[in-house]
């Protein structure tokens, strides 16, 4: 199960209201002054003007080290932003505690490599739930927002496009760092080390913690037509994190998941593989039912060594008032 202590009252079911409006204030202010930081930090880093700052975020700007700043922006912004804002929450609001030494304790050998085959084949799986999604359409009372959900996720596939097209090694190791390790650890920390266990606790249902901190995570990143298939993941890593007591697998998967985008883009790039990060069509359904029978049985083998766990089958979070 989780693994979370807190002595505030602020941490008291009672008081979850006040205690998410501080989370959400704590999140976005840390968000804003990281991502203020980096922004006085790209001229002198990147030799980009500050006028010219706002267009690198529009994919719109030609200088050559324009990637490089917006990804060291997203870094800092971004991945920094919510592991800052999650540590001043745990430390100075709920004055608690993740207890990483019983997390590490928790975190062994023989699940940690099973990580591997749960996640690739659970993307192979997600791809159908991917698919799913981009085909959704709605009544004519919603037209209005399904063009502009179109057109949001336009943009931010051309942004993505534009921003992954990395020129060189050097761009795709900072691509790895910020994508990949940055947003795995920060969102992971945040979500599942931070939010999931608070709402474990004001629900008192592990499984509508782990939907609505999967539904929440998906919905920050403002994409209709990935929202169901990022929820997917998001509830993998809650479950990860659920049946091991170790925050160190869902970040594994987490970071995991995004190098392995990263790094299919760059080597479709330079010619080693073939791989179209906008083509979500392409549905082999036998490789579906191999993905679905591998991920089973290495979720389930993951499941049946978590029972060494102190943390299986209890309440983990607990609260000392």
């Amino acid at each position: 199960m989780e693994i979370y202590e807190t002595r505030s009252e602020i941490g008291k079911k009672h008081n979850w209201l006040l205690s998410l409006v501080l989370l959400v204030l704590i999140i976005f202010g840390s968000m804003a002054i990281m991502q203020g930081l980096s922004l006085f930090l790209v001229p002198p880093l990147f030799g980009i003007p500050v006028d010219d700052i706002l267009y690198i975020f529009g994919g719109n700007y030609e200088h050559p080290n324009a990637r490089l700043a917006f990804l060291f922006m997203q870094g800092v912004g971004s991945g920094l932003g919510f592991l800052v804002g999650s540590l001043i929450y745990i430390k100075f609001i709920d004055r608690g505690t993740l207890r990483w030494k019983q997390q590490l304790k928790n975190t062994k050998f023989n699940q940690s490599i099973l990580i591997v085959p749960i996640l690739l084949s659970f993307v192979t799986v997600n791809s159908l739930v991917i698919y799913w999604n981009t085909q959704i359409s709605f009544p004519d009372f919603m037209k209005s927002f399904e063009i502009y959900a179109q057109t949001q996720e336009a943009e931010m596939m051309r942004l993505t496009q534009y921003f992954t097209d990395f020129a060189n090694v050097g761009e795709f190791l900072l691509g790895i760092l910020v994508i990949g390790i940055l947003a795995g650890v920060g969102e992971e920390y945040l979500f599942r080390g931070l939010l999931q266990p608070k709402l474990h606790q004001y629900t008192g249902n592990p499984h509508v913690a782990i939907w609505l901190t999967a539904a929440i995570f998906s919905a920050i990143h403002f994409q209709f037509y990935g929202f169901f298939p990022r929820m997917l993941l998001g509830a993998l890593f809650g479950y990860l994190y659920l049946y091991s007591g170790s925050l160190i697998y869902p970040i594994a998967a987490h970071v995991l998941n995004n190098a392995f985008t990263v790094t299919m883009v760059y080597f479709s790039k330079i010619g080693w593989v073939e791989f179209n990060i906008e083509d979500s069509s392409q549905l082999e359904w036998h490789y579906l039912i191999i993905g679905l029978v591998i991920f089973l049985f290495s979720f389930k083998r993951f499941i049946d060594q978590s029972h060494n766990s102190p943390f299986h089958g209890k309440m983990a979070d607990r609260h000392h008032h």
